[in-house]
């Protein structure tokens, strides 16, 4: 899989093929049912499956105040496609003067003239061009002008709702891990670099490493089971979202402590998937009364996280 940022001097290959395009934010199981159409789509063309996405969200720029936070990093996008069979992911860097191109610029410019493409895959409510003004109707209008085969792929429903980013992203803020990964491809999972914090959790003999400058969605304050990818290998995770009120902390951290693993970790980024949800903050009248609990959220979450 290529991940390209720009549409100046595409390869042949990213061009003559099957495209999608969208944010695919998350690359949930209703993402991964448009891949799977536009795997066939690319067989059909014998061309490349290709998905255009837009780095950052339009939103962002277009009412900042409205933009929700991101499920993923372009980066973790991208490989999260790819292994869903994505052959390029163009992760265009949104800017005006994409966003004042009207729907049928939009088609015209990236979809006939950069991306060249010969099939589109679409989910039911895509839109497209200033304004949102185009729709899978107009979609299917230009396609047939130019000659392009459009397949409009149904959403897929889970427990009676439909599976989509915004859904995901209630559950996460919700601290509904769980439910969450039902409906994703994968764990979900966050990134941040490793920082000096205050060393109470190594005191206490279950060091932690601090995480900042974490740039997607966070859980809400609790305890979870987890697993850290570093350097090619995972760990099973307890992660501690939240203040330490025992200590009379009141600052929001995440605090992550690698189960079976010694060592230093400042200044590293850390990848950090979520399993499940183990309890709440709360506030322990000792350091041995928090000594013991975090023996148990460890136990949990190294029977909740294999290795």
């Amino acid at each position: 899989m290529k991940l390209l940022r720009s549409l100046e001097a595409l390869p042949a290959a990213a061009q003559g093929g099957a495209v999608a395009i969208g944010n695919f934010d998350g690359v949930h199981r209703g993402h991964a049912q448009i891949i799977e159409q536009l795997r066939k789509a690319a067989q059909r063309v014998s061309g490349s499956a290709t998905v255009f996405t837009f780095d950052p969200h339009p939103v962002r720029l277009l009412r900042p105040s409205e933009a929700p936070p991101p499920l993923t990093w372009t980066d973790r996008k991208a490989q999260l496609l790819s292994d869903l069979g994505v052959d390029m992911v163009v992760a265009y860097p949104t800017d005006e003067a994409l966003l004042k191109l009207s729907a049928r610029e939009f088609f015209s410019q990236i979809v006939c003239g950069h991306l060249q493409a010969k099939a589109l895959v679409e989910g039911p409510n895509f839109r497209f061009g200033r304004g949102r003004e185009g729709d899978v109707a107009m979609l299917g209008q230009l396609a047939n002008e130019a000659g392009i085969s459009l397949s409009v792929v149904e959403p897929v429903v889970i427990d009676g709702q439909i599976v989509s980013s915004s859904r995901v992203r209630g559950l996460i803020a919700a601290g509904q891990i769980e439910q969450a990964t039902q409906l994703l491809t994968q764990p979900y999972r966050i990134r941040g670099l490793v920082v000096h914090g205050a060393g109470r959790g190594a005191k206490l003999g279950f060091p932690t490493a601090n995480i900042d400058g974490i740039d997607t969605l966070l859980p809400p304050p609790g305890v979870y089971a987890g697993r850290v990818l570093r350097h090619n290998s995972n760990y099973a995770a307890a992660i501690n979202i939240g203040p330490n009120p025992t200590f009379g902390e009141h600052a929001l951290k995440v605090e992550i402590h690698l189960i079976d693993w010694q060592g230093s970790l400042y200044g590293e980024v850390l990848e950090v998937d979520f399993t499940a949800r183990l309890r709440d903050i709360q506030r322990f009248e000792s350091a041995d009364e928090l000594r013991r609990q975090l023996q148990s959220d460890i136990a949990s979450a190294r029977k909740l996280s294999p290795v």
